[in-house]
């Protein structure tokens, strides 16, 4: 995920939040984490799609076949960093309702859902 790029700042959504939209099952939305496939298996979310921010280069020419980019996007990392430059990055390729998860799946486990582990 290289190249200079300026485009307006993401949205943010806390886990608070996360998990009362989870809740209601909202229809049209979108969730993607871009966590490492290992990172997934010790501790995930139900719903999420796994597109590792690492093997960018393998997924980014195909991202509208994946991700619709006018539904609501909601994208979860560890703690937040990882999921920033993701949703940077999908602003500058047209999504128009995306939003970083606050403090990640470690928030999550920590503030909602203690059975998700911690790593």
């Amino acid at each position: 995920m290289s190249g200079n790029y300026f485009v307006q700042p993401a949205g943010q959504i806390s886990v608070e939040e996360l998990a009362q939209r989870l809740k209601k099952d909202t229809p049209h939305l979108q969730l993607l984490d871009v966590r490492e496939p290992q990172e997934v298996e010790i501790a995930s979310i139900e719903g999420f799609v796994n597109l590792p921010l690492s093997k960018h280069d393998k997924w980014a020419q195909q991202i509208h076949e994946h991700l619709d980019p006018h539904v609501e996007t909601l994208v979860l990392c560890h703690h937040g960093i990882r999921s920033a430059h993701m949703c940077q990055w999908l602003i500058s390729q047209g999504f128009t309702e995306v939003k970083n998860i606050v403090g990640g799946i470690d928030a999550y486990s920590q503030n909602i859902d203690r059975s998700v582990p911690q790593y």
